[in-house]
C-alpha cells in the first residue's frame, strides 16, 4: 500500500474519460488499497480513482459514511452504475478531497439503488439513502467528469478558482487532514 497524491482542481486529469475495469486482478486491489491508504490519511469520506491520478471507474466509501462501523473497511464500488435515483432530493453543502477547504451546495436524490462490482469481481446491488446516496452520487460523478466545481454559481466559480489557484499543496494537505472532506 502507498499513500498518492490527490489530484487537485484545476488539474486537468480530473475532466480525463474514465475506463471499465476488465478483470478485477491483483494490479485493480493494490489501486484500492493506495486508495484506501490516501482516503484515511485525510479522513475522507469517499475518493474516485481519478482523484489520484487513475483512469479505472472505481471509488470507496468510508464505512461509516455507508452506514456500517467506522471500524469496518470502507466499502469498495467497481464499474458502478445507477438503477435508480429517487424523485426525492435535497440540497447540502459538500466538501471534495479534490477541492481542499471548499464547500458547494448540491441537490442530490435522496435515495438510490447502484449495481457494481465488489473486489471479488462479483455483482453486488446496494440501497442507499440520505448521506449514503449522497456520497455514492458524488463519487460516481467523478467518474462522468462532473465535479463539484460544476454545481457551483458563476460568482462561486471565480471565488473556488483564486482560493486553489493561490493554494500550495502543503497547505492542500493540512487542510485535508483537519476537515476530512
Amino acid at each position: 500500500m502507498a499513500l498518492r497524491t490527490i489530484v487537485r482542481f484545476p488539474n486537468a486529469f480530473l475532466r480525463q474519460k474514465t475506463h471499465e475495469v476488465k478483470i478485477v486482478d491483483k494490479a485493480i486491489r493494490s489501486l484500492v488499497d493506495d486508495m484506501m491508504e490516501t482516503m484515511c490519511d485525510v479522513s475522507g469520506a469517499g475518493l474516485a480513482a481519478i482523484q489520484v491520478g487513475a483512469l479505472e471507474r472505481i471509488f470507496i466509501i468510508d464505512a461509516s459514511a455507508a452506514g456500517g462501523e467506522h471500524t469496518d473497511p470502507p466499502r469498495v464500488f467497481i464499474n458502478p452504475r445507477f438503477e435508480l435515483l429517487s424523485p426525492e432530493t435535497d440540497v447540502a453543502e459538500e466538501g471534495c478531497l479534490s477541492f481542499p477547504g471548499i464547500y458547494v451546495p448540491v441537490k442530490r436524490s435522496l435515495s438510490a439503488r447502484l449495481r457494481y462490482l465488489d473486489l471479488d469481481g462479483t455483482e453486488q446491488l446496494v440501497e442507499a439513502e440520505n448521506f449514503f446516496a449522497r456520497a455514492l452520487q458524488h463519487e460516481f460523478d467523478h467518474l462522468e467528469n462532473r465535479l463539484l466545481f460544476d454545481h457551483a454559481g458563476a460568482i462561486k466559480k471565480q471565488m473556488i478558482k483564486r482560493k486553489l489557484d493561490r493554494m500550495t499543496d502543503e497547505e492542500a494537505m493540512e487542510i485535508l487532514r483537519h476537515t476530512g472532506e
